[in-house]
């Protein structure tokens, strides 16, 4: 397997990029450097940001130069380490990934593009929201808006490009599918992703303790309700 290629992003920051693409190998590495930076972090570490393929590194120069005289920078420094832990075999990610079931209104009045998705596949609208249902998703990173989880891999039979125009304002809850891609809007924003559905549970929330209802490494189902189970509960949950 390739060496991952290790590069600075700004004075205080890298990026360990183990390959391109979505795949759930790569994302496991990246949570494994992960999970042996939390449990091992070197002198001035302050956070990691897992991505699809890639883990950004955040630290404090100064008391990695003070830690690390040896080096000429505390960019060097952090390579180092970070290289070292790499040659060493790291265990799987330690924390269980959690299971999140998340229920789905696919009625038309939440799922404008579900008719664009069968017809393009060939398929019913029943067939796409089963093949939606059917596999445990993992969340690989969170971006975008506050709370937006990029999920996959979706089932190829449904996968859809995004919109050529995007929509000026997608509402909250909206579930939508780019590429082998799904992804859930946290709040009503521009958007360009294909709506299959919507869910009432809140995916963000800045006053909760956990303001993310989703984190990188999480596991996802997705379950189809009634429009009016939908209405019941939006903004409630």
């Amino acid at each position: 397997m390739p060496s991952p290629r290790i590069f600075p992003i700004a004075d205080d920051a890298l990026t360990v990029e183990f390959g391109q693409g979505l795949s759930l190998e790569l994302h496991e590495q990246t949570r494994r450097l992960d999970a042996a930076l939390a449990a091992r972090p070197f002198a001035g570490f302050q956070e990691a940001v897992p991505a699809y393929a890639s883990l950004t590194v955040f630290y404090a120069p100064d008391a990695a130069r003070r830690a690390y005289p040896a080096f000429p920078t505390a960019y060097a420094a952090a390579v180092a380490y970070i290289e070292r832990l790499l040659s060493l075999p790291l265990a799987t990610a330690s924390d269980p990934r959690r299971l999140v079931e998340i229920p789905v209104c696919y009625d038309l009045r939440c799922a404008p593009d579900l008719p664009f998705v069968a017809e393009r596949q060939g398929l019913s609208a029943e067939e796409v929201i089963a093949r939606h249902c059917h596999p445990t998703y993992r969340v690989f990173m969170l971006g975008f808006l506050p709370g937006f989880a990029y999920l996959g891999l979706v089932d190829e039979r449904i996968a859809a490009p995004r919109r050529a125009t995007p929509r000026p304002q997608v509402p909250a809850g909206s579930i939508g599918i780019a590429g082998r891609q799904t992804g859930i809007y946290p709040a009503a924003s521009p958007g360009g992703w294909q709506l299959i559905g919507r869910t009432p549970l809140r995916m963000f929330d800045p006053a909760a303790p956990n303001p993310c209802r989703l984190a990188p490494g999480d596991e996802v189902r997705f379950y189809p309700i009634r429009y009016e189970a939908w209405t019941a509960r939006s903004g409630r949950d």
